[in-house]
């Protein structure tokens, strides 16, 4: 047999067996927990996935000074939205499916912390104060009813080397959102031009 389509969960099943260790099969959570706070507090960066209405998912990073999403109690975060390109992808896909997952990333740190759950915009000033930065309050926030909580193994940060910086590419070798732009877009800009519209951007329009 050289390919084989797996299309049930016995074939699946099939491949790779069930696990019989009680310590996997049974720590996901439906709160947060003192462990699932700290680790909160200690990441700067996540990855936030949402699902739009003609299926497909959807990816994005976010990212702020550690401990940026606020834990309310232990089945509440609140995300602050900060100044982006303003395609709002994530949020229109949450307006019509509010189920959402995080990855919370701790630099250095080879374990992540995975959070499912359901989702709300809202657009709240008196709270958005308490998640301001340098005086500027995000215009809305992202609050995140937990249905979920599960901590992922280092073993894909250990495979992968990602926090050793003697495998790190030299800074900028790796293709750009400029070359992105450039080649993606239809425009006669160049992707030093477009890369010069960033890096200005980055510089006054983080908050």
């Amino acid at each position: 047999m050289t390919r084989r389509t797996i299309t049930t969960l016995d074939d699946l099943r099939d491949v790779v067996p069930n696990s019989t260790s009680d310590l996997i099969l049974t720590k996901d959570m439906t709160h947060l927990g003192d462990v699932a706070r700290a680790f909160i507090a200690l990441s700067p960066y996540l990855l936030l996935s949402t699902r739009g209405t003609d299926g497909l998912q959807d990816i994005t990073p976010r990212g702020d000074p550690p401990g940026f999403v606020q834990v309310v109690d232990d089945t509440t975060l609140l995300i602050p939205d900060r100044p982006g390109n303003n395609r709002l992808d994530s949020f229109q896909n949450l307006l019509g499916d509010p189920s959402i997952g995080l990855i919370f990333i701790v630099p250095g740190h080879a374990d992540t912390l995975r959070v499912a759950g359901v989702a709300e915009i809202l657009q709240d000033e008196t709270l958005a104060q308490t998640l301001a930065i340098n005086g500027r309050a995000p215009a809305l926030i992202l609050s995140v009813t937990v249905r979920e909580v599960f901590m992922h193994c280092s073993k894909a940060a250990v495979r992968s080397g990602i926090w050793q910086p003697e495998t790190w590419p030299a800074r900028r070798s790796a293709p750009s959102l400029a070359d992105w732009t450039a080649t993606a877009a239809k425009t006669d800009q160049t992707s030093e031009e477009i890369q010069a519209i960033h890096d200005e951007a980055i510089a006054k329009r983080l908050y």
